[in-house]
């Protein structure tokens, strides 16, 4: 349980430093919102090309990729049912909350669990590859709608290659596949460019919880709660199901697909959430409670399985 606690504390102090900084105002007031917009627009998309270009893409297409997609799927269609048809809490809200109860936080958490758990950082790669790949593009365009007030197919068709994160993954995916070898002069940059994609998400995560408390919009509450329940609870276990029973896959594997399904929700759910300007308290609070509470979840179920 090393590296989760040292995943989970890392993560703590960047995060601590956002706020620091917020408090005593070193940065101006809207200086979180400034660093979202480069770690959206030109640092993550440089981490995505260079971690992708170098990937074991056979680890990456493995059996994990369809446990990844059902488990995403069936936690995020749940909570629509629950607050988009039923209690009808609007799309772009629901959007939000249904990202946010099954987005795992695959970059900052995901790879050291793998490492010091799994010995294999490529174990959290399948998830990777699909919430980047399928669940961003559609995520983003839905936004888009959102944002420009109507339906346009063809933005709707275009999305995937117009958002910068995306456009990065795929020549990241296209660069792996052909054996294209990037230049040092351009790979360098991008190594150090993104670089910052996840510490700048982290501070400006911090910034917003400058004088703020979880829960405390009383008609999200109950969105909050039920978003970080589903998050560390029911999505490890659509996991296991799915791993024993549809897929069958091997021990190690299984373990591997449930523990990386208790991760917290990603920080990146916040970014978006930030870039299109929905949704930011009740996203933020999934966040923050899916961070606290998942390293006890992990805790459980490695209990549970016996590791």
């Amino acid at each position: 349980m090393l590296g989760i606690l040292e995943g989970f504390a890392i993560i703590g102090v960047v995060i601590a430093i956002g706020y620091l900084v917020a408090r005593i105002n070193i940065l101006p007031e809207n200086a979180g919102f400034t660093l979202n917009r480069f770690a959206f627009f030109v640092a993550m998309p440089a981490l995505m090309y260079t971690t992708l270009a170098h990937a074991d893409l056979s680890i990456v297409f493995s059996s994990r990729l369809p446990v990844a997609a059902w488990s995403f799927i069936i936690v995020a269609a749940l909570y629509v049912l629950i607050f988009g048809v039923i209690l009808r809490r609007g799309l772009g809200r629901t959007t939000m909350g249904a990202v946010s109860s099954a987005l795992l936080n695959a970059n900052n958490m995901g790879v050291p669990v793998a490492v010091y758990i799994f010995g294999d950082a490529a174990q959290v790669a399948p998830i990777l590859l699909f919430q980047i790949i399928f669940v961003t593009p559609a995520l983003l365009a839905i936004m888009d709608v959102i944002a420009n007030g109507k339906l346009r197919v063809k933005d709707v068709l275009t999305q995937p290659f117009r958002n910068p994160l995306v456009i990065g993954s795929i020549l990241g995916i296209v660069a792996n596949a052909t054996g294209f070898h990037t230049p040092n002069i351009f790979e360098q940059p991008m190594e150090i460019v993104g670089g910052a994609g996840i510490p700048l998400v982290l501070v400006s995560f911090g910034m917003s919880l400058r004088g703020s408390k979880p829960l405390t919009v009383a008609d999200q509450r109950l969105e909050t709660l039920v978003a970080t329940s589903f998050k560390v609870a029911l999505m490890p276990l659509a996991a296991y199901l799915l791993s024993n029973f549809v897929f069958h896959l091997d021990e190690k594997d299984l373990i591997a697909a449930v523990m990386l399904g208790a991760l917290p929700t990603a920080q990146n759910a916040y970014n978006y959430a930030s870039r299109y300007q929905q949704s930011m308290i009740l996203t933020r609070d999934i966040v923050l409670l899916t961070t606290c509470t998942s390293l006890p979840a992990m805790l459980v179920i490695s209990w549970l399985l016996r590791m």
